[in-house]
């Protein structure tokens, strides 16, 4: 054996009881494990992990990482949490495929969460297509990745920022870069539906990209058109749209937010257990925190989007459209901020991309506004526009009760969600993966431990549809973890996000160390994990 982790407590990712065995390991791969009794073990090196927990590596199934990966070799905000997996390309809004005018303007319209404005030269952006991103992220990366063809981002390619049908061209077109990505080896189909322009697609524009995505064995992640008022009626149309696809479905940070649905959680969760004894292939991910996070124009109303980046900055520094925005805003209810009045006092800034303003950070728009001696509205306009969009926010609106029902649920899996920029970003970004075993199974009981590893890992990795990730057993890839049931913990917080976890001492990626004795190695051991196999013309047909 090329490495014997002995005397581990194997949390084997099936849910199962633990149990104590020698680990061993050999080009990459789990090559033998011995329990309790069985002829030892020998290796050219031998780890003793003194009782610690070994499990299969993390998947975090919503990571915002798709410029991270290439600015940041070292990447402890993921690596150090034990995530060995990542998907990208989340929310409908990502870098491929696209041509140079799109990627100008996605650039533009996710800076908030990736940084990357046009200008920033700490990432290359060589690449236009889905595969010839996988083939950057294959350079080496310190975890591994997989990508998500961006629905919002393939609609700004072929039809533009308008909102209205696209034509027949327009949608064949679709179809086909939908393809092409999934060809070079995307594992599904992300969307943003309270994002422009992903947002302007119908249902039956979205049922047709499904169809493709069906058809090559991939899933579709919505962030769908709401999670305030309409949440349910939300999540019902992504069923019925998958269903009549024959796509399958995996519901993106799946929560109920907003006062309108405090303690709701169970309508949800019947909604689902419905459509899963129906015979649905449905998943869905969550982070273990309250509050969310996204960018600050992104609640504008979705009429304000239309035309892109510098239309929407013309509209702001008009008064009178600025007028009609805030009337969406702060007494309709945009449809960008879930068709909920906003409540200023909930919007924390978390970041901003020119430091001139950072004296924002930290403070919710109430405060900021308040300081300055002027209306929410005021300060909000005139952040947007004086950071160019830039601006990344918390959104103080979720409920407790609500997140410890849904991460009981039978096809519940673990996403961050994390957003990386900011000075002050979400800590979810930092500890949502200790979070899940410290304070949620260890702490309060909600999911056994060896319950909660299967959450993170063989979940996640039969969704993914990964043969062999997720479990620790012979044959499968050495992406492992190493971890102390007794101390892990989260060591971000709102206060301190950037903060690494304690507890986990020991993290490798097909067979090599990422983490060893607690700190960050050199190892840049990840890399692109691609769907393979051709597609089925059966699949996809209602």
């Amino acid at each position: 054996m090329d490495l014997v982790i002995r005397d581990a407590r194997v949390i084997d990712g099936t849910g199962g009881a633990s149990y104590r065995a020698d680990v061993g390991l050999t080009r990459g791969r789990i090559a033998a494990i011995r329990r309790e009794g069985d002829p030892a073990l020998s290796g050219t090196r031998t780890l003793d992990a003194h009782g610690l927990a070994l499990s299969p590596g993390f998947i975090d199934m919503h990571a915002h990482s798709d410029l991270a990966l290439l600015r940041d070799p070292d990447h402890s905000a993921k690596a150090a949490q034990g995530v060995t997996l990542e998907v990208l390309g989340q929310d409908g809004l990502s870098y491929a495929p696209v041509d140079d005018a799109t990627l100008a303007e996605v650039r533009t319209a996710i800076t908030g969460w990736n940084g990357g404005a046009p200008g920033d030269t700490t990432v290359d952006f060589d690449w236009r297509t889905v595969g010839e991103y996988l083939d950057r992220l294959d350079r080496g990366i310190a975890v591994n990745a997989a990508y998500l063809v961006p629905q919002g981002t393939v609609r700004m390619y072929a039809v533009g920022w308008e909102d209205r049908p696209a034509t027949d061209a327009e949608l064949t077109r679709m179809k086909q870069l939908v393809a092409e990505g999934l060809e070079q080896g995307a594992v599904g189909l992300s969307s943003g539906l309270t994002y422009t322009p992903g947002m302007y697609a119908s249902d039956s524009e979205l049922a047709e990209l499904c169809r493709v995505v069906a058809a090559y064995g991939g899933y579709y992640c919505p962030h769908h058109r709401s999670y305030g008022a309409g949440a349910l009626e939300a999540y019902e149309e992504m069923v019925a749209l998958t269903r009549e696809a024959g796509c399958a479905l995996h519901l993106a940070h799946a929560t109920m937010n907003f006062g309108v649905n405090k303690g709701r959680a169970p309508e949800l969760l019947a909604l689902l257990d419905k459509a899963l004894d129906e015979g649905a292939d449905i998943t869905l991910d969550t982070y273990p925190y309250t509050p969310g996070c996204t960018t600050l124009v992104a609640v504008l109303p979705s009429w304000a989007g239309e035309g892109g980046p510098d239309a929407v900055l013309a509209r702001l520094r008009d008064d009178a459209t600025a007028e009609r925005i805030r009337h969406h805003l702060e007494e309709v209810g945009s449809d960008g901020c879930h068709g909920v009045p906003v409540e200023w006092d909930t919007i924390e800034i978390s970041g901003v991309s020119d430091p001139a303003l950072t004296d924002h950070v930290g403070r919710t728009v109430l405060q900021s506004a308040q300081a300055r001696g002027e209306a929410p509205w005021v300060t909000a306009r005139r952040l947007l526009i004086e950071d160019r969009l830039g601006s990344t926010i918390l959104q103080h609106v979720g409920h407790e009760e609500n997140v410890r029902a849904i991460m009981r649920h039978r096809v519940h899996t673990g996403g961050s969600d994390g957003i990386l920029q900011g000075l002050k970003p979400h800590p979810r970004a930092y500890g949502t993966f200790p979070h899940y075993l410290g304070r949620y199974a260890r702490d309060l009981g909600i999911l056994t431990l060896e319950e909660m590893v299967a959450h993170l890992t063989s979940r996640p990795a039969a969704r993914l549809r990964l043969p062999d990730r997720g479990l620790v057993r012979e044959g499968y890839r050495a992406d492992l973890v190493l971890f102390d049931p007794d101390t892990v913990a989260a060591g971000s917080t709102f206060e301190a996000p950037r903060t690494l976890p304690v507890g986990i001492p020991y993290v490798l990626i097909d067979g090599r160390f990422v983490i060893e004795d607690g700190a960050r190695t050199n190892v840049l051991a990840g890399r692109s994990v691609r769907r393979t196999g051709s597609p089925d013309p059966a699949a996809g047909r209602s």
